[in-house]
């Protein structure tokens, strides 16, 4: 039975490991060991050690592949998965975890395959196992280890034999190490990478690493490249030869001593948009490795971080390895399609929160194009719940175990160009463990920065890196470097934050509907070059694809699986849905980090680009004229080449404005030529300018000679009843109905940062969705004033208000028929007093199916998607049709959805509606959903949402923002609804 000291050990391995190296693609012989085990597993880990005898009858024991989770295998046989953002699920006691700790033993026969060389080393490999696990082959004890997305290989010479192997691994749940691995996502045990057996030429390469840099010819788009190499092999392995063909290079170094920089050029520099590479090999006499180089250097130079003497700005996502069956085990198909996704939204780096992904992704990073930090497989979130009491990164029994994992990641993926930085963990407080892990990197590569947002004063770090700052405190570090009095700087500390580069490695929480403010960041990344912009919290939901009891397919969340501790729906907080389906938050950023700015100035249009390095040699420019969202015009405009970060001047075409109808202008940037991510024709960046004639204002339809009367009757095709519309166009109609309650959003549901909305303190720390529950907003009750007809129309004042409360809506309905035409006009005044910002300020109609089901829309106005005060940047005008489902969004917990905003036309099929501009010109948005706001908001999954059988109609004259608010700063003040009076003008048609 296993010792409890093996479970506490803090000391990453033991046994027969090897040091860490990079991983290569060698033509040394290899096995691969994926495939179908033996699997058992046991509730705890007090167990005899029978999974390594050799003649152990497992013919009983169930079959599990390799890689994989077992929680996602089973049917529930194996446990359930388990999520947990901060919270760690077992007791805070370090080193130690509980008995009850699930252990999964695996078996494996295999033979060396014909041929295999009988002279060389035998090296079994593990890509990730998670947590601890210790290795058997053929009876003998190989070894530990921990570390659970880091690499590890054992020597196994000699142990193993030509035929009749048994491999046997024994894999616990929880170990010291799971202290290190809170990293805000699924507990996902298992061996879920990759397990290969190699045969290690004693003439052969252990390590490689082909340090490249880059200098510019000036104006020449190239410039000369060296190649700094570093090789670990023995002497017989020599002679050793560098060769990279496009490039001419053939260097052959006699001995270890020999091994000097290569000179060549001109090359043609990597970097995210241009990412050229050239194939190279390193050939000695027992082996041979390929590697894709890149050529570039990285600096600081002051406070700007640079890239072949350039500036970067990441427009960037925090990505984890998740996947919606499969969990964390790697899929090349799967991450190509999702960093070509990534690529054709206009993103251009990646952190690999919060450990390294499999290293096929940093191959795919190289040659697609992205700017990488690499994180180490480090987080000790839970021990903030402790105050940070017992963190292991100012303890120095966990000293080796830090160490450990930053060799290991920094030694497995160092030839990537892609890698700008190396990351030390997230959110583990500070200490110094952490300082060592730095001083270790800055060591061994001194070419790459060294990132950790924890070191907010700046020790150990080389960028001023923060999470979620407000957007009034990023300008404040943008323009004087200021740093926040609560990150316990002196001044001294704070001077030297000053000189570094800023960065925000998680900010913009992208949880559910959002998130906001996206271009207010932008805008000051662009104003304040110190800014360098940042990563998104993050690419993916995590859901994971489960099933209820009567087959309905859900995506799961925390608390699903039955935990004792969980953190609910945090993990839905991607801008992809975890079925691959972008979110309108996606859009919005695409919009917002466009590589190239479009802007009119006149007849003119400034063409301005972005980019770090590529000119717009790959782009077209297309324009056309619209006359309510209807084409009247089309062309292409003459684009000269323009080098990164210069403008030109275009003039306008000519542009046909009608006299009845709006006249939009749009011209898009686009793919000239398919590029390795997207196709000809694929649209970077978009800009709208309206031309529109100036019109009269649209009289409201009037009624006189009020008289009180029962609003009973016929007004063209709307029939009214008691003043309530009760028909149109013949089909069952009800409404309007105030609405001022939406469906909280995750971001209305949170309180995690300032509230920017509020200045009463004592709402201060509560979500805007508590003080809407607790004013009545989602249990309105309506009171009839007094209803009035004329000959032409019907008037109804109704007083609004909720149980126990004394503040109220009073709503004037006025409908009436001018010249067979039908006007609504709605005036809604609040009473004095309301204590919070309101969800929104709209009215609802009820649409049955009696008379036939209303399933899409027609619409000139914004679109194609949703739309909110503080995310327009995507939405354009035009003329978009949608189904009721492609009109909202999915998201794994139902919430607000569906806003399309200054709506002008709406065409359901039975009726449409103009919607008139307000007393200040401003139009509605409006919304069409099978489920009132109460019903969406009390369901915690889309398969809860009842069966419905209407359809329901919203026109809302405003929306509160969106912000980010479930982890990070509320709506901006000025996006934040406060309670007003607002008027809504409709004009009906059959």
């Amino acid at each position: 039975m296993p010792s409890p000291a093996l479970l506490a050990d803090t000391a990453p391995f033991s046994g027969a490991l090897r040091a860490p190296r990079s991983w290569l693609h060698s033509d040394a012989p290899s096995l691969s060991l994926n495939g179908d085990w033996r699997f058992r597993l046991s509730p705890t880990a007090d167990l005899p050690e029978d999974v390594a005898r050799p003649d152990l009858d497992d013919d009983g024991w169930d079959t599990l592949p390799v890689p994989a989770h077992w929680v996602l295998h089973g049917d529930g046989r194996y446990g359930r998965p388990s999520y947990t953002n901060v919270q760690y699920p077992f007791p805070i006691e370090p080193p130690f975890v509980p008995d009850e700790n699930p252990t999964g033993d695996y078996r494996r026969r295999f033979d060396l395959p014909a041929g295999w060389p009988e002279d060389a080393r035998v090296v079994l490999r593990f890509d990730g196992v998670e947590s601890l696990y210790r290795v058997w082959l053929n009876g003998a004890e190989v070894g530990s280890a921990s570390g659970s997305r880091l690499a590890h290989e054992f020597d196994v010479t000699d142990l193993v034999r030509a035929e009749g192997n048994v491999l046997a691994v024994r894999v616990h749940q929880w170990s010291a190490a799971s202290y290190l691995e809170d990293q805000d996502q699924w507990w996902l045990p298992g061996i879920f990478r990759d397990v290969t057996l190699s045969a290690r030429p004693a003439d052969g390469l252990e390590d490689v690493w082909l340090r490249t840099a880059f200098t510019e010819s000036a104006g020449t788009g190239s410039g000369a490249g060296t190649v700094l190499p570093e090789l670990t092999a023995d002497a017989s392995a020599f002679p050793v030869a560098l060769r990279i063909p496009e490039l001419g290079v053939e260097a052959v170094w006699e001995s270890p001593a020999d091994v000097a920089p290569v000179a060549v050029g001109p090359v043609e520099p990597w970097t995210a948009e241009t990412p050229r590479l050239y194939d190279a090999t390193v050939a000695a006499r027992g082996e041979t490795v390929s590697l894709r180089v890149g050529f570039r250097t990285v600096e600081i130079r002051g406070d700007r971080f640079l890239v072949n003497g350039r500036r970067v700005v990441f427009h960037g996502m925090n990505r984890h390895e998740t996947h919606p069956e499969r969990g964390r085990v790697f899929d090349e198909e799967h991450a190509r399609a999702d960093l070509i996704r990534m690529k054709r939204f206009n993103v251009n780096a990646i952190r690999t929160s919060h450990y390294p992904p499999h290293p096929r992704l940093l191959d795919l990073a190289d040659e697609l194009g992205f700017w990488v930090i690499l994180e180490c497989d480090l987080e000790t979130h839970g021990f903030a719940t402790a105050g940070w009491q017992g963190n292991p990164s100012d303890d120095p029994r966990w000293r080796d175990a830090y160490l450990d994992r930053i060799r290991r990641t920094v030694e497995r993926d160092k030839n990537h160009p892609a890698i700008v930085m190396w990351s030390l963990g997230n959110e583990s407080g500070t200490g110094a463990n952490l300082a060592a892990m730095s001083a270790w990197v800055h060591d061994r590569d001194p070419e790459r920065p060294v990132h950790y947002e924890g070191d907010y004063t700046g020790e150990y770090t080389d960028v001023y890196s923060r999470m979620y700052s407000s957007v009034p405190e990023t300008e404040q570090i943008g323009t004087d470097g200021s740093v926040a009095p609560l990150l316990g700087c002196t001044p001294a500390q704070g001077a030297r934050q000053r000189t570094k580069p800023f960065l925000l490695c998680e900010y913009a929480h992208a949880m559910g509907n959002g998130p906001g403010a996206l271009d207010q960041y932008e805008a000051l990344v662009d104003a304040h070059p110190r800014l360098h912009g940042g990563f998104v919290w993050e690419w993916r939901d995590h859901g994971i694809l489960t099933r209820t009891a009567d087959g309905t397919p859900y995506y799961a969340y925390g608390g699903d699986f039955g935990e004792v501790v969980h953190d609910g729906n945090f993990v839905m907080d991607g801008m992809v849905l975890s079925n691959d389906v972008p979110t309108p938050g996606l859009h919005e950023f695409a919009a917002v980090a466009q590589p190239v700015a479009l802007t009119f100035d006149g007849d003119e249009l400034v063409v301005t680009n972005r980019r770090h390095s590529a000119s717009t040699a790959d782009l077209t420019l297309r324009w056309s004229v619209e006359h309510d969202g209807r084409e009247a015009a089309s062309g292409s405009l003459d684009l000269p080449v323009v080098e990164a970060g210069d403008s030109v001047r275009l003039a306008l075409p000519a542009i046909p404005v009608a006299d009845d109808a709006e006249t939009w202008l749009t011209v898009t940037a686009e793919l000239t030529a398919d590029a390795a991510w997207a196709p000809a024709g694929h649209v970077v960046a978009r800009a709208q300018l309206d031309r529109s004639a100036p019109r009269p204002v649209t009289p409201a339809g009037r009624a006189r000679d009020w008289q009180d009367a029962d609003g009973t009757l016929t007004l063209g095709p709307a029939v009214f009843e008691r003043g309530r519309l009760v028909s149109l166009a013949g089909r069952a109609v009800a409404g309007p109905r105030l609405e001022l309650f939406r469906a909280p959003t995750d971001n209305d549901e949170g309180a995690a940062y300032g509230d920017l909305a509020y200045s009463d303190a004592s709402v201060l720390g509560v979500s805007s969705a508590s003080l809407w529950r607790e004013q009545g907003l989602d249990r309105l009750t309506h009171r009839v004033v007094s209803v009035h007809e004329a000959e032409n129309g019907v008037r109804t004042v109704t007083r609004v208000s909720a149980a126990n409360s004394a503040h109220s809506v009073t709503v004037e309905t006025v409908w009436t028929l001018t010249d067979g035409v039908l006007d609504l006009r709605v005036e809604i005044e609040p009473s004095a007093g309301w204590p919070s910002v309101w969800p929104r300020i709209g009215v609802r109609f009820d649409l049955p199916d009696r008379d036939g089901v209303i399933d899409a829309a027609e619409w000139f106005g914004t679109g194609p998607l949703e739309s909110y005060p503080d995310s327009t940047r995507a939405a354009y005008v035009g003329r978009f049709r949608a189904t009721v489902a492609e009109l909202n969004v999915e998201y794994a917990r139902p919430q607000e959805t569906g806003h399309r905003s200054a709506v002008r036309e709406v065409d359901l099929g039975a009726f449409g509606f103009t919607a008139l501009p307000d007393g200040r010109g401003r139009l509605p948005g409006f919304s069409l959903s099978r489920h009132t706001p109460q019903q969406v908001a009390a369901a915690g999954h889309p398969h809860e949402l009842p069966e419905s059988d209407t359809t329901y109609l919203f026109v809302d004259a405003v929306q509160h923002g969106l912000g980010s608010r479930a982890c990070g700063p509320d709506v901006w003040p000025e996006f934040a609804l406060r309670p007003k009076a607002r008027t809504l003008r409709l004009r009906f048609r059959a």
